[in-house]
């Protein structure tokens, strides 16, 4: 297997500043880039307010989290990644964002470095067709938010060799995760079943069944679901749920994954969720209410 000591992590939203935080507390040294310097500013902020409250909590001690802050490196430019051991994309859920990313990033890559991407639906094997090494590239999807979610999916694309996929596993396994295993299959386990889910939500408040709050409450007390499927699309962000379900109507072509209109309304509209202040719900205010 490959010995990793260093992570770059490529986007510091919300996931790559996830990543970043975890694999810091792992003890790996760890580069965050992203194309908008003032983005990994942010990331840094707010891995820093997350340990802070691991530490609050008794998670985590005070020394654990200087330790890890102190791993942790901001990289301006998106070559500094390649002297790493493990590249991980976590840019937005867009196919042709994530091969420029790696189309860019190939030609300042050691030997020896492996690719991830922590796509949460785009095809393994279509990523890796991007890069100058296919068997090297693997799908470490983890899940939102990251230090407090215990899943990170392993999605090996049809050139992925076995080296590469140990070694993803062991990897995972060191920042405390449990592995699954998935096929290179549109939206892999977990949003295969999750995100259709919420667009079936969307779909029920489109038709006029319930209303937002109706639906949530119908299904945090009656499936003991600790968010409900509206809430959870704000969460999560109705761009990234819109993304998946498109990926999974066009790769699987079959009608029961088409996203509502209500949901493309929403995006369109800018209403994406908690990170634009508007989803179905609005966060504006002292308390989320309803926008419908």
């Amino acid at each position: 297997m490959v010995d990793i000591k260093s992570v770059g992590v490529i986007g510091a939203g919300q996931m790559g500043s996830g990543i970043a935080h975890v694999c810091a507390l792992g003890g790996y040294d760890v580069l965050l880039h992203d194309v908008a310097p003032d983005r990994i500013t942010a990331g840094l902020k707010l891995i820093e307010k997350n340990m802070a409250r691991q530490v609050g909590r008794g998670i985590i001690e005070p020394a654990q989290m200087e330790a890890a802050m102190a791993r942790i490196h901001p990289a301006a430019e998106l070559q500094a990644v390649g002297a790493t051991d493990l590249a991980i994309e976590a840019a937005t859920e867009d196919e042709e964002i994530k091969k420029t990313i790696f189309k860019a990033l190939s030609p300042h890559l050691g030997p020896d470095t492996l690719l991830a991407s922590n796509t949460s639906s785009i095809s393994i094997t279509r990523l890796a067709s991007a890069t100058d090494r296919p068997e090297r590239f693997i799908g470490l999807h983890f899940m939102n938010p990251v230090p407090l979610m215990n899943l990170v999916e392993i999605i090996r694309g049809i050139a992925t060799d076995a080296v590469t996929y140990e070694t993803a596993v062991n990897f995972a396994r060191s920042l405390g995760k449990t592995t699954a295993n998935a096929e290179d299959f549109p939206a892999f386990i977990v949003n295969r079943i999750l995100v259709p889910m919420i667009n079936e939500a969307i779909y029920t408040l489109y038709e006029g069944v319930g209303t937002v709050e109706a639906i949530d409450t119908a299904l945090k007390l009656g499936a003991n679901h600790p968010m409900g499927p509206l809430e959870l699309g704000d969460f999560i962000g109705l761009d990234t749920v819109l993304s998946i379900m498109n990926v999974l109507y066009e790769g699987l072509a079959d009608s029961k994954y088409r996203p509502c209109p209500l949901l493309v309304k929403y995006v369109e509209a800018g209403w994406l969720g908690r990170k634009a202040g508007r989803g179905f719900y609005d966060y504006r205010g002292d308390a989320p209410v309803p926008t419908r």
